[in-house]
């Protein structure tokens, strides 16, 4: 059977209608805790932010979410002082497991031109600048993606977490809750994460924790951050949360081995194997990787070997600029945005509305 990748490019974004005076460009970031919006004056090099509420469609439904993505986006052309008329693009990328119904809304509520892509695919613009090479997200949620030299594209990974976000924060947090339990009843072994937990969440044992899980329940969000417990006890040696990490690394290696096979990525002509490794980049997007090196080296362990070329690296920008990247490559006007001046200017925005 010959299957298609679960991702390909929008029209607007494979084929660009130039715009040679485009001003406004509006990016949006959403995802299961959060939503950013970003409004960029190309002409002044002005940026203007708006954070909403969660617009996963796998957490809240395709309704809600789309509420939250326009109003959000309406507060950052508020701030901007300009109308929807006015933008030369709008791209609005969205966590979750299929894009299409959110799409349909979008569409609905605001015309075609607002292009609406997984968020995987804004994360590959921020870790490639819309190059080959290859995005992995690690946020609550997982998903990898990737573009290969021919212009082939492919995801792996980003079922949700139900049926897989292998290696995210939520994953993470699961992971470590159920390694808690297993200390508790003595089939796996001890691991301070079983204290970690319970000093986390404000309960009085662990199994109040795994009685609250069922019984609230615990949204995504919750459990995900207690992949940050995790983080710092592997960073003080714990032997169990090191093993997470190892094992949450190996899971995304094997998505990136997927996406680099499928891509082409890393070859001279684009042939599986035995042809001459060219290096590409490979973008680690997501605060799973603020774990560093525990979860880092692991990763790099498992990816190195498959792809010897990637250069392999934690991007630095904050996802909506990956939005505003693929908002000015679809009305031509990637020449007009540089990513490192991108970066900055996203940077002094956030910092200004916390």
């Amino acid at each position: 059977m010959q299957d298609e990748s679960l991702i390909q490019l929008p029209p607007a974004l494979a084929e660009p209608a130039p715009q040679a005076h485009g001003r406004y460009l509006l990016g949006i970031d959403g995802g299961a805790t959060k939503t950013l919006a970003a409004v960029l004056d190309l002409e002044g090099s002005e940026l203007h932010i708006a954070h909403g509420g969660p617009s996963n469609e796998d957490a809240i439904g395709a309704q809600a979410a789309v509420q939250t993505l326009l109003a959000t986006a309406d507060e950052a052309l508020q701030h901007a002082r300009i109308t929807r008329e006015q933008l030369a693009a709008a791209v609005v990328a969205v966590a979750g497991t299929d894009t299409a119904a959110i799409a349909h809304e979008v569409a609905s509520a605001r015309g075609g031109g607002w292009v609406v892509v997984n968020d995987v695919v804004a994360a590959w613009a921020a870790a490639t600048g819309a190059a080959p090479g290859i995005a992995v997200i690690s946020g609550t949620g997982s998903n990898v993606f990737g573009l290969g030299p021919t212009g082939s594209a492919w995801r792996a990974g980003g079922w949700g977490h139900l049926l897989g976000d292998e290696g995210s924060g939520y994953w993470l947090g699961s992971q470590s809750i159920s390694a808690a339990l297993r200390d508790r009843d003595r089939s796996g072994p001890a691991t301070a994460l079983r204290e970690a937990a319970v000093a986390f969440y404000g309960v009085a044992s662990i199994e109040e924790l795994a009685a609250l899980v069922y019984s609230k329940p615990l949204h995504k969000g919750e459990i995900a951050a207690f992949a940050s417990q995790t983080a710092r006890l592997a960073q003080d040696g714990d032997a169990v949360a090191v093993e997470l990490y190892a094992r949450g690394a190996a899971e995304l290696g094997a998505q990136v081995a997927a996406v680099v096979r499928q891509t082409g990525l890393g070859t001279a002509g684009g042939e599986a194997d035995g042809a001459r490794t060219h290096p590409f980049p490979i973008g680690l997007i997501g605060s799973a990787f603020r774990a560093g090196d525990v979860f880092l080296r692991p990763l790099s362990e498992a990816v190195l070997p498959l792809a010897p070329g990637a250069r392999i690296s934690v991007v630095k920008m904050a996802p909506v600029g990956g939005s505003l990247l693929l908002a000015a490559r679809a009305c031509g006007r990637s020449d007009a945005l540089r990513a490192e001046a991108l970066a900055e200017m996203l940077d002094g925005a956030l910092a200004a509305t916390r």
